[in-house]
């Protein structure tokens, strides 16, 4: 079918909100490892999509989702080993004192769960988010993404604080105080609150900070955050979805590089490779706590099929070494994308980890006025010509967004500096 055709279909059909990436959308039909392939049959290098955090379509989750789609799929109202293996998997792995699992299908819905959670056991309606953040589209989670509506719409219970950006923000890396300035910040926004009426249920905190960047935080600046809640009777909730499995490189989870201990802990896009499948983890005190009076049951959550897909990711990244794989590419790929800053004026800062980077790109580097949205897409369409697909996020949608699967090799790291080498010259020319 050609292109234009089923571009028209899908406008007649769907929604305004669908959009597409890039000047001219692509037409995938296929993909393996960190590979796509479009209508006409043209390779593409994915560096954006974690979704599919062991790679397109593997073939131990893909045999592991037919095998039981073809047994058995139903709800967790009856008795089912797979649920149960994957929530031992999972507990075995997870931070302090969680050892308690709650599956649902979407990162929303775990982080929508974990809200009403944190409010029912602290008694208090307070929640605290960053500027820019995103953690969902349900009622109650697309009001603590504040990257999705203006601010004048902000409820009063939502404490909105300045996210630790030591490029972007008001304090630098170069200031040696700055992680205890932006904890002053938070105080300020958590005196704010509580000025209303609103004592703090819980803080939210995305530990990569992807719709910021991501961002590389001043050391003292999460634990002290966590510890300042905590002291005015909120919890703490991480939202693992952008952070979680091994994407870091260097913990399974990102909690555990700050020796972070949360109280809740969601995670959700990469734990079914591209089937629907998240968490709402918590401590067995909490989870009791709040079940004394609310009952929770999602239909499709922790089914059958969601099960053997989830234990089938977990064994692909234990035996394939994914962890290693994702600390050792990406120190690769770091290296190639800060020398290739040293060449590019419109790279303005390199942030990241592991298999997760962002370059803030900019007009100028002296003013650090960021690249238009415009810019930014245009930017995005020449890389994929390049035969390499990358995203976007950040305040102001200026970061070039490099979050590959975790099995990207650096063969692929040297695929992808190539591509954005040449379309920034290209850009700049």
């Amino acid at each position: 079918m050609h292109d234009q055709q089923l571009i028209a279909r899908r406008k007649a059909t769907l929604a305004p909100t669908y959009q597409n990436f890039f000047d001219e959308p692509l037409h995938l039909v296929r993909g393996s490892g960190t590979r796509l392939w479009d209508a006409a049959g043209r390779q593409y290098l994915d560096c954006y999509n974690n979704v599919v955090s062991v790679g397109h379509c593997h073939p131990h989750v893909v045999d592991a989702l037919c095998k039981q789609a073809a047994t058995l799929n139903t709800h967790t109202r009856y008795l089912h080993a797979g649920i149960v293996e994957l929530g031992e998997m999972l507990v075995d792995k997870m931070p302090g004192d969680i050892d308690c699992c709650v599956f649902t299908c979407t990162g929303s819905e775990a982080n929508d769960l974990a809200t009403q959670i944190a409010r029912h056991v602290t008694g208090n309606q307070g929640i605290v988010v960053t500027e820019a953040s995103y953690h969902g589209v349900s009622e109650l989670t697309r009001r603590l993404s504040t990257h999705s509506y203006p601010p004048e719409h902000r409820p009063d219970w939502l404490a909105v604080i300045e996210p630790p950006n030591l490029y972007r923000g008001p304090y630098h890396r170069d200031d040696p105080k700055a992680g205890e300035k932006y904890l002053q910040l938070a105080r300020r926004a958590l005196d704010g609150l509580e000025q209303r009426g609103y004592k703090p249920a819980a803080v939210m905190i995305d530990l990569v900070w992807d719709s910021n960047g991501p961002l590389s935080p001043p050391s003292d600046y999460v634990l002290g955050l966590c510890a300042e809640i905590r002291k005015r009777g909120g919890l703490v909730i991480a939202d693992e979805v952008q952070s979680g499995y091994c994407r870091s490189g260097q913990n399974w989870w990102r909690s555990d590089f700050y020796a972070l201990q949360p109280d809740i802990l969601t995670c959700g896009k990469p734990m079914g490779a591209g089937h629907p499948l998240s968490l709402m983890a918590t401590s067995r005190e909490i989870a009791n706590n709040y079940s004394r009076q609310y009952h929770y049951f999602n239909t499709f959550g922790g089914n059958p099929v969601s099960a053997a897909v989830g234990k089938a990711v977990i064994e692909v990244i234990d035996n394939d070494g994914l962890l290693q794989n994702a600390q050792e590419t990406g120190a690769y790929l770091e290296a190639g994308l800060r020398k290739l800053a040293e060449r590019h004026p419109l790279i303005g800062d390199v942030q990241g980890c592991g298999l997760f980077w962002g370059l803030d790109m900019v007009s100028d580097p002296d003013t650090r006025e960021p690249l238009s949205e415009q810019q930014m897409r245009h930017l995005g369409s020449l890389i994929v010509e390049q035969g390499v697909i990358t995203g976007t996020s950040g305040r102001y949608d200026q970061i070039l967004k490099l979050r590959p699967p975790l099995v990207f090799s650096q063969t692929d790291a040297d695929t992808a500096l190539m591509a954005i080498d040449n379309a920034l010259q290209e850009l700049n020319a």
